[in-house]
């Protein structure tokens, strides 16, 4: 994985690139529909998301209106 793939963001950068509420994006991702947030440490409850993910997510949703 290289620096721009691997980029993690948190969960106020994925709201404002998605445009979705954050409870609705844990229900999608709970789902399957929405990419897996990662842990950031082992036991704590601070998560992130790999941006290359939800870019692809995003990318997915405008491929799918064609």
């Amino acid at each position: 994985m290289n620096k721009s793939t691997s980029r993690l963001i948190r969960i106020r950068e994925v709201i404002s690139l998605t445009g979705l509420s954050k409870s609705y994006l844990y229900q999608l991702s709970n789902s399957g529909h929405f990419p897996k947030p990662v842990k950031l440490v082992e036991g704590g409850t601070a998560s992130a998301w790999l941006l290359s993910e939800v870019n692809d997510w995003i990318e997915s949703r405008v491929a799918d209106r064609k």
